[in-house]
């Protein structure tokens, strides 16, 4: 029969809590010194933000001095010819609108054997 070799208890190294605590303190003063760097670099960023934000607020005074000192532009008939051709445009696509919500109307009705439901405002659903 074999011999059983007794079993050796595992020694803990153990360290002192002064030890751990050095260590813990360590950290935490470097996590604070790396907490100011980001305070820091933060504050600079905002600094150049302030200041950007500054010249683009002057800029914005000096083109609205700039854009009151001048005569207002007037109109010219090209621009009447272009405003005209646009209301034309809105006329069509509301005639074309109406037209095509007729014809939905119809097929509607063929299809499905109900005639189309009129909205409040009169439109067909």
């Amino acid at each position: 029969m074999p011999k059983k070799t007794p079993k050796r208890k595992r020694v803990r190294k153990r360290t002192s809590t002064s030890a751990k605590g050095e260590k813990l303190e360590d950290k935490i003063l470097q996590n604070l010194v790396s907490l100011q760097k980001v305070h820091t670099n933060l504050a600079d960023k905002f600094e150049n933000l302030a200041e950007q934000i500054s010249n683009l607020l002057a800029l914005f005074e000096m083109s609205a001095r700039t854009l009151a000192k001048q005569p207002h532009m007037q109109s010219t008939e090209k621009d009447k010819e272009f405003l005209d051709k646009i209301d034309k445009l809105l006329d069509q696509n509301k005639t074309l609108a109406r037209g095509l919500t007729l014809m939905e109307g119809k097929m509607r009705e063929r299809v499905y054997g109900q005639p189309p439901r009129r909205m409040p405002g009169g439109n067909l659903q």
